[in-house]
């Protein structure tokens, strides 16, 4: 068993993640998308499931923190724009039933317990990171940080909304204020 099995299985947690959250995480599923044996769950994640999704919560996290830091944009505007246009597709995932994993380890969670701080966890790192980007691109600090908690919530919002109405429109509406916002701050 090598370690692109282990990789596999963590990405296959991924989107069982974001399709069925914690509770509805199976091993069956997540051994049939990443073509693993039953062995395979243990040998890699003696753990079991709590280590598995762990490893996926933080593998999920890294992986949007590091789309975030290559965010292109000379001025808070391009940022925004940018930002607006990588989770767009994102957010269109979630009209068809996907969602976030790492608010699916929020919200699966035991209260307060090691899930949650690795949720939280995450997002600090995405605020911190498109709080750094816009920052870059000319916004004072403290503004920034609130523009980039504004801009993680909308995505989080975004993806309860859209995934209930079975549209696109509700992170459309968001998109365009935000956007009109920014842009009437001169920014």
């Amino acid at each position: 068993m090598s370690l692109d099995t282990r990789s596999r299985m963590i990405d296959a947690a991924v989107h069982a993640l974001r399709h069925h959250g914690v509770a509805g995480m199976s091993f069956t599923d997540v051994l049939a998308d990443s073509g693993g044996a039953r062995g395979a769950i243990y040998h890699h994640f003696p753990g079991g499931k709590a280590e598995l999704v762990t490893e996926a919560a933080v593998r999920n996290g890294a992986e949007v923190r590091a789309r975030l830091a290559g965010l292109p944009g000379a001025t808070p505007i391009e940022v925004v724009d940018a930002f607006l246009a990588l989770i767009r597709p994102v957010v269109a995932e979630s009209t068809g039933g996907s969602g976030c994993a790492v608010a699916a380890v929020a919200l699966g969670g035991d209260g307060g317990g090691p899930l949650e701080q690795i949720a939280a966890g995450a997002f600090s790192s995405w605020i911190a990171t498109l709080a750094e980007r816009l920052t870059a691109a000319g916004l004072a600090a403290g503004e920034a940080d609130g523009l980039a908690t504004t801009l993680i919530t909308v995505l989080e919002g975004a993806h309860v909304l859209c995934r209930a109405a079975g549209s696109l429109e509700p992170y459309e509406r968001a998109a365009r204020t935000i956007g009109g916002l920014v842009r009437s701050a001169g920014r």
